[in-house]
């Protein structure tokens, strides 16, 4: 029997590649004789370059760049000199976990370390460049990455404005002439669909969980829609409100191509091949609910099995509301741990035990 294993992390206690080996450890207690392939699995958040790093090939380049709240941080992404392909990660820039809780302040949180990175790649000669911007701490709506890349973003005296969603507040003119990244191709991995702006936008939706009050998310998108159409560009265009508004300038100013995370990450580590030749497929994340259908990672490999007619079972550490939604779209069947918990080495047990049930309850 072959199984393919692709787990999406549990955020808080284990990641992609932990809980896959749990799931594996499960089976093979079960049937020993089985052939378990364990894939990574990601949505463009943090992590990612992790995932994807034994499948694509490209030397790391370490460098120091300006973290969230300006202060220097050691960053890296993944450069392949044959293909001329960078990979970045803006969570290694500009990413919620490089700051504490207390320190969540979207009014002060910037891309400009996400900025560098990509100039660094260019000037090494990316001729490509993959950003996976999940899991960032910003809402600046990408200004600071355009400075990094050369545009200027001006205030009534004519001199640049501050870092952070602040520093729109006294945006007056932008220009983006001298970008140093006209001809470069940018592939920009998300799985968010929200506008920049508006009820549903960047500001509203993903301001709170990075340290925004109400009264600060009002006061953000008022100056993000300001930002898009001194741009020249709409605010309201689905997609472009991922990572805080990252999406937004990667789409209008440097001419990205927007694709599904999940989806990106399962071509670039093969796991179509390997779902086609498998017997069955498990998958699954920390909690699986009537979110997962909407382009999640998990959703990305039921879409895989179906396509070639496999049985595809989810494993996860709760059940939320709307799972049933799960069953619908093809999910065999769905196993929550048998005993939840967020403490690594009991998180461990728990999957390995929860698919070892699985499996003896498939045979």
């Amino acid at each position: 029997m072959k199984i393919t294993v692709a787990m999406d992390s549990f955020k808080g206690s284990l990641t992609s590649a932990e809980a896959g080996e749990a799931v594996k450890h499960g089976i093979l207690k079960a049937c020993p004789d089985a052939e378990v392939t364990v894939l990574p699995l990601a949505d463009g958040g943090e992590g990612t370059l992790d995932c994807i790093a034994p499948y694509i090939k490209g030397e790391e380049v370490r460098l120091k760049v300006m973290g969230p709240l300006g202060n220097p941080v050691d960053s890296s992404y993944i450069y392949d000199h044959v293909s001329k392909t960078a990979y970045v990660e803006m969570a290694k820039a500009s990413g919620l976990t490089l700051i504490s809780q207390e320190e969540r302040d979207p009014y002060l949180t910037t891309t400009y370390g996400t900025g560098e990175l990509i100039r660094e790649a260019v000037q090494r000669g990316a001729a490509k460049v993959f950003v996976f911007i999940g899991g960032s701490a910003t809402n600046d709506g990408g200004a600071g990455m355009l400075q990094a890349l050369g545009a200027r973003l001006t205030d009534e005296n004519g001199n640049d404005i501050n870092q952070g969603a602040i520093g729109l507040k006294g945006l007056c003119k932008t220009d983006f002439s001298g970008l140093i990244c006209k001809e470069t191709e940018f592939i920009v991995a998300s799985d968010v669909t929200n506008p920049l702006c508006g009820p549903d936008g960047a500001s509203f939706v993903y301001g709170p969980q990075k340290g925004a009050s109400v009264d600060a998310c009002r006061e953000m998108d008022g100056w993000l829609e300001r930002f898009a159409k001194l741009s020249g560009f709409d605010p309201f265009e689905a997609g472009t409100g991922a990572a805080g508004g990252m999406s937004f300038a990667l789409k209008n100013m440097l001419g990205a191509d927007i694709r599904s995370g999940a989806k990106t990450v399962t071509e670039l580590t093969g796991a179509e091949s390997e779902i086609r030749d498998s017997d069955i497929v498990i998958t699954g994340e920390g909690r699986m609910d009537s979110q997962t259908v909407n382009g999640k990672a998990p959703y990305g490999i039921l879409e895989l099995g179906l396509k070639y007619g496999k049985p595809v079972y989810g494993l996860c550490g709760i059940l939320g509301e709307g799972s049933e939604e799960c069953l619908k779209a093809g999910f065999k069947d769905i196993r929550p741990l048998i005993v939840p918990t967020m403490v690594k080495i009991e998180a461990v047990k728990s999957v390995s035990d929860t698919a070892e049930d699985l499996i003896l309850h498939i045979m």
